[in-house]
């Protein structure tokens, strides 16, 4: 062995406080799922909740300018002829 000395401690904080972070994270994520489980049975739809939390942490220019290109392509895709199958 070496005479190198590891501060046991330090790491031992470390990982406690690691551990309790965890802990916390997963009662978070529970009351999250709890939540969820509330909206729905007030009949909300979950899926839609969660767009919405989705591109309210979006910037608003860049989603405005996602939807703007989402809705000029949907408009151009819309207006095409549709392509002929090609003959194998």
């Amino acid at each position: 062995m070496s005479d190198i000395t590891i501060p046991g401690g330090k790491i031992r904080s470390f990982v406690e406080r690691i551990e309790n972070l965890d802990t916390e994270m997963q009662e978070l994520s529970e009351q999250k799922k709890e939540v969820f489980a509330e909206a729905k049975g007030d009949g909300f739809d979950v899926k839609i909740l969660k767009e919405i939390i989705k591109l309210r942490k979006e910037d608003k220019n860049e989603r405005d300018e996602r939807e703007s290109l989402l809705d000029l392509y949907m408009r151009a895709m819309e207006t095409a002829a549709p392509e002929q199958a090609k003959a194998a």
